[in-house]
């Protein structure tokens, strides 16, 4: 019988009161245990999603669709509780793991195909019972649970929802080997869409080649895969050994193993921690291992399988991790000799290691750097350094439909993860995620840092969004547990959603049947020049776009005041001029937050506006963007050419200084007069007023809103131009309408104020940017500081082991007892050593002396110097 997964107590009791023997639990035990240990002929485990139960939180969706949900380490712990009263309660049990699994996922789907293959092998289990006469054929028969539903109700998965905490391995765990030595290709019984997409060839045209980051291992990362990978070979009887130790134990299930074993350690624990960097060197890793095998001894018997697998594969351990000592740090050099830099690099005065967000240049558009997370940090053989980061899109650089609406400042995650030399980088930038930034913003941050909010990933095979489930996936193994501070805002805020940037580009002629479109590439190693829009029908986990804010009833008809106007105004008539300038009404309508703008009526000179506002139809109708409200007629449809409310405009100049006012406003607009063409060819540009809701302008104290001029309801009018007013001396022809001096003053003002507030933003750079180099010089004198101290404690470490080593010798020579005389012997025989030198270093010099002046005697003596030139001995 194959050993379980997890250690069980050796001890074995007989209860009573039990229909099942405890023969027959055993051969369920062992149908289990067969099902754990069974690999594929590729070496794929297809029990692998079913060992636990879904995670609730991860996916609720799961649980709407499956109200039974099973898994096999429910039939252990009911196995082991001794819950189980028939055989048919433990092949219905095995049935619904099948059939929920059929139920939830799609037949092209990784867990579906899995859930056949263990199938076909329990089915196999429960008839070799059927022929030792354990069950009868009827109960071996999987019972009927209801219908699998079709292939298009089924849940769609998400692929793009990469959880690297569930994703095992493969340099660890698809690298083992037969018997015969022949390396064979582990299958994942889910490929995730990465793996997919690292299949198929790179499209130069579109490039959605999709991977992961680079594998950039220290030697002590790859001496710790080499042992992870070695203890993963032995084989036994039910299959690999390491099976066993595989997971912890369910505590459910085994609650007795947590309370006897206090540091539980299990190989996937192991795997993650290789993972997540928590390994500084082999020894630590080499306790964890220690402890692993140690936990398993302590808890099973003696003579049990468990604990013999334990100590061979503890023994095995040690071997390997002895061998991968023993080799040096060259040995592990990876592919294109990649050297890692696991503390980071510094460039500009900056230090960037994993987990940092920075900006990268962007070829396409060098005003758009891409916003992305660095993953990996390494040097190249010619000493190069590089960055692999992962890409995040804006809004205008994906696919989506044209009434997609994106939050203020959104990028998306993709499976784009490049290599970039660290040159490229242009500066820091920060990405939070949605439920964090309506909050506030990170702590002893920049005030100008560039802040990013993502809520998304970007599939760029299918084009869709996919909400992320959990921010910790999109992080980078090393910055996973970490946290940051954040200054929370006084009230959190509203997100706001705006529409897509680029809804422009979509057609009339475009329809809901159409090919998708495909985004504009430019560089090589840059995201899109610009994506593109669609009309294609909404996919049903797409989020629908904000509704337009719904049209205000209509507001109550308001007889008009009728505005006396004059027919030909001079500039002698101030009063009539001062009239022209003050609307009597400005009726519009009532908006519960926004100001919104009233159009006057125009002068009997002017036609209406009907083109204009055509015009500004036609450009908002490619926008998803709801139009801002507009009066209406009784119908709903709403006329161009009836002005809404009545504002007095002043009429061209005439020669003549009389003023006739008209009391009623004729119904029809006459006709400009000959005159007023003759004297006028361009009318005056209509003044427009503005006004707020009736409900905003009564909330207005009333000493404030007498301070400003008003209609005649006693809302405060607002007007696109500087207000005006006569000279002092009104009845001076001559003189012309000016700015009032409170105007000029205000103005003056607030002239001065913005050159005084530019002068302080370029003085605060200024001070920023002197106060960014001191740091750096203060930090380049600490790293020299620390330098000095590091040599110098260097030096002390070379002379302590010079003497450590010269100690060993001497008691290699002269033994333990009489190396300190044989030092002294030897210390004696070097100082007379020097003695000697010495005095033969004195002797030639005293002969050098000598030689020195017989060579002089022998120069003032011409002839014998002569002689001795030519060679003469003497």
């Amino acid at each position: 019988m194959s050993q379980d997964n997890t250690p069980v107590p050796s001890t074995e009791g007989a209860t009573q009161g039990q229909t099942m023997s405890e023969a027959e639990l055993d051969q369920m035990q062992s149908i289990l245990d067969f099902v754990y240990d069974y690999r594929t002929p590729d070496g794929h485990d297809p029990s692998k999603v079913f060992h636990r139960k879904v995670n609730k939180r991860a996916l609720p969706h799961y649980y709407e669709v499956i109200k039974d949900p099973m898994a096999m380490s429910t039939i252990k712990a009911k196995i082991n509780t001794k819950e189980y009263k028939s055989w048919s309660e433990f092949v219905r049990d095995w049935a619904l793991i099948f059939h929920n699994c059929q139920t939830y996922n799609r037949p092209d789907a990784g867990a579906y195909q899995d859930a056949l293959t263990l199938r076909d092998v329990v089915s196999t289990e429960l008839k070799k019972l059927v022929q030792l006469n354990v069950i009868s054929e009827e109960v071996a028969k999987f019972p009927y649970l209801g219908e699998i539903p079709p292939a298009d109700d089924l849940a769609e998965e998400d692929d793009d929802e990469e959880d690297e905490d569930d994703e095992e391995d493969d340099d660890i765990g698809g690298d083992d080997s037969d018997e015969d030595g022949t390396k064979r290709k582990r299958k994942r019984g889910r490929p995730s869409k990465r793996d997919r997409d690292l299949d198929k060839d790179d499209d130069p045209e579109t490039r959605k080649k999709r991977g992961r980051p680079p594998k950039v291992l220290t030697p002590v990362e790859a001496r710790i895969q080499a042992v992870l990978k070695g203890i993963r070979k032995p084989k036994g009887p039910g299959g690999l050994k390491i099976a066993t130790f595989e997971r912890l134990p369910d505590k459910q299930a085994m609650p007795e193993y947590y309370a006897e074993i206090r540091e539980p350690m299990a190989f996937d624990v192991l795997k993650r921690k290789l993972k997540r960097k928590k390994y500084q060197s082999l020894e630590q890793f080499m306790r964890d291992v220690d402890l692993m095998f140690n936990n398993a001894k302590a808890y099973n018997e003696d003579d049990s399988q468990i604990y013999r697998d334990a100590v061979e594969l503890q023994t095995e351990a040690h071997r390997l991790a002895n061998e991968e000592r023993s080799k040096p740090d060259t040995d592990y050099a990876m592919d294109e000799g990649r050297i890692p830099l696991p503390n980071g690099i510094l460039y500009n005065g900056e230090l960037y290691k994993v987990g940092d967000w920075v900006h990268v240049q962007n070829a396409n558009d060098l005003t758009k750097p891409v916003p992305c997370q660095i993953y990996r940090t390494w040097q190249d053989p010619q000493g190069g350094q590089w960055v692999n980061v992962c890409w995040y899109y804006r809004p205008e650089q994906t696919v989506h439909r044209f009434d997609k609406h994106f939050l203020e400042n959104e990028v998306v995650k993709t499976g784009q993860y490049r290599d970039h030399r660290v040159d490229e980088i242009v500066g820091r930038c920060f990405i939070m995620f949605t439920t964090r930034y309506y909050k506030g913003r990170p702590r002893r941050q920049p005030a100008d840092l560039d802040i990013y909010v993502c809520e998304a990933r970007y599939n760029e095979e299918k084009f869709k969004f996919n909400k992320i489930k959990t921010w910790a996936s999109c992080l980078p193994d090393e910055v996973r547990d970490r946290d940051y501070e954040m200054d929370l805002f006084d009230m959190p805020r509203k997100m706001r959603k705006v529409p897509s940037p680029i809804a422009y580009l979509l057609k009339d002629t475009d329809k809901e049947t159409d090919d998708m479109p495909k985004p504009e590439w430019g560089a090589e190693n840059a995201p899109p020049k610009i994506g593109a829009v669609h009309r294609r029908s909404r996919d049903p986990r797409d989020s629908p776009p904000p509704e337009p804010t719904p049209s205000p009833p209509p507001a109550p008809v308001v007889p008009q005041v009728q505005a006396r106007q004059s027919m030909q105004m001079s500039p002698s008539n101030p009063a009539a001029t001062m009239q022209a300038y003050s609307p009597m009404q400005a009726q519009m309508t009532p908006m519960q937050t926004a100001v919104q703008p009233i159009r006057p009526m125009q002068s009997m000179a002017r036609p209406s506006h009907t083109p204009a506002v055509q015009h500004y139809t036609q450009n908002h109708s490619a926008s998803p963007a709801p139009m801002p409200s507009l009066h209406r007629g009784s119908s709903g449809s709403f006329n161009p050419a009836t002005p809404q409310h009545t504002t007095t405009m002043p009429l061209p100049r005439t020669t003549s200084h009389t003023s006739t006012f008209q009391t009623q406003p004729p119904a029809i607009p006459p006709a400009p007069s000959a005159s007023q063409t003759r004297s006028s060819y361009r009318d005056p540009a209509p003044i427009e007023v503005w006004t707020l809701p009736d409900s905003a302008n009564a909330s207005i104290p009333p000493e404030i809103r007498n301070m400003y001029q008003t209609d005649d309801q006693g809302r405060i009018l607002f007007f696109p131009t500087p207000p005006v007013q006569l000279a002092d001396e009104p009845n001076d022809p001559n003189k012309n309408l000016g700015h009032s001096l409170h105007y000029m003053a205000e103005k003056s003002r607030r002239t001065q104020e913005i050159v005084a507030r530019r002068k302080a933003y370029e003085q605060g750079k200024l001070a920023f940017a002197a106060q960014k180099k001191r740091q750096r010089e203060i930090d380049d004198e600490m790293r020299n500081a620390d330098f000095e101290t590091q040599k110098n404690r260097a030096l002390q470490m070379l002379n302590e082991h010079l003497t450590r080593s010269t100690a060993w010798e001497l008691k290699a020579m002269y033994g333990e007892e009489g190396w300190k005389d044989g030092m002294n012997a030897m210390l004696g025989n070097l100082e007379e050593q020097q003695k000697l030198a010495g005095q033969r270093k004195v002797l030639m010099e005293k002969n050098a002396a000598l030689r020195a002046a017989e060579k002089v005697s022998l120069k003032s003596n011409g002839v014998l110097f002569d002689k001795v030139e030519e060679g003469s001995t003497f």
